[in-house]
């Protein structure tokens, strides 16, 4: 079963363009399925995907792998991240990693902060490039990825786990759970995420001088459970830790420590010490 659309992987296309169209539709109506109870899945939703699925699994865990965890966990989290809408682990991880790999070029960084704030936070997805977006082409910068298989189940066939989420919502609230569960929260965590991409590269301190312009961003950091010390991931890109300063909150981490205490998670990347102290 192939899903291709003019030759780019269809589910990219429909979760970056027919998603976004449908999520905002639906956000509209809002005001007349307001109850506290699904702002409450809004927030913990928001939280259960944004850090555990992106932020712990597609990024620390899969991206950088600044920790181990047993395989039926880190599957487990990876359901977790394929649950935010954000494409498939082998897409989010491929173009992550390139991003590191030519920060800010504007050719080789999929979503370069050089052209522009607007290009780095969204317009990268709305204009797709093949190398970027087409499976043959960026599952090469993921192999380790790319030679699992449930990896790549989950890579092609990710918006198909989007129905039974939709449907326990429903079941659970009805079109309230719905509306703000999925299209709300996805909405609101698309562009928390997008935030580090662009304003953590325009806004913010620099704790370390490295070949970008990645700064550390409190107001991304609490959007993102951590994420928005974007410096000092920039500058120790393995490190499991985002948050280094006592005021740098950072969420995600206390969720990798319960693991790590629990003996779920180990190998987990520390900042080194001397680095720690001088910050």
């Amino acid at each position: 079963m192939d899903f291709t659309l003019f030759g780019f992987c269809l589910p990219k296309i429909l979760s970056t363009l027919l998603s976004n169209l449908r999520n905002v539709g639906l956000i509209l109506l809002t005001p007349w399925f307001f109850s506290w109870a699904a702002i409450g899945v809004t927030l913990f939703l928001h939280w259960l995907f944004g850090s555990i699925g992106i932020c712990l699994g597609y990024h620390r865990l899969l991206s950088h792998r600044s920790l181990e965890v047993p395989k039926w966990l880190e599957y487990a989290i990876s359901i977790i991240g394929v649950l935010a809408l954000q494409g498939g682990p082998i897409f989010w991880v491929a173009g992550h990693r390139l991003h590191h790999a030519y920060t800010e070029d504007k050719e080789k960084d999929p979503y370069s902060a050089q052209r522009g704030f607007w290009w780095s936070h969204m317009l990268w997805l709305f204009y797709p490039r093949p190398e970027f977006f087409e499976y043959d082409r960026y599952q090469r910068f993921a192999p380790d990825l790319a030679r699992d298989p449930v990896y790549r189940w989950l890579d092609r066939y990710y918006l198909l786990l989007q129905i039974p989420l939709g449907l326990l919502l429903y079941a659970i609230g009805g079109w309230s759970f719905i509306i703000y569960g999925m299209c709300l929260r996805a909405v609101l965590l698309w562009h928390s995420t997008w935030f580090i991409n662009s304003g953590t590269h325009v806004w913010g301190y620099r704790t370390f001088e490295v070949d970008d312009n990645s700064r550390n961003l409190w107001w991304a950091a609490i959007l993102t459970y951590g994420e928005g010390w974007h410096n000092n991931h920039h500058a120790y890109t393995n490190v499991a830790k985002a948050g280094w300063r006592w005021w740098e909150i950072d969420p995600t981490w206390w969720a990798i420590a319960i693991l790590k205490m629990l003996g779920l998670a180990k190998k987990v990347v520390m900042p080194p010490v001397l680095v720690t102290n001088k910050s």
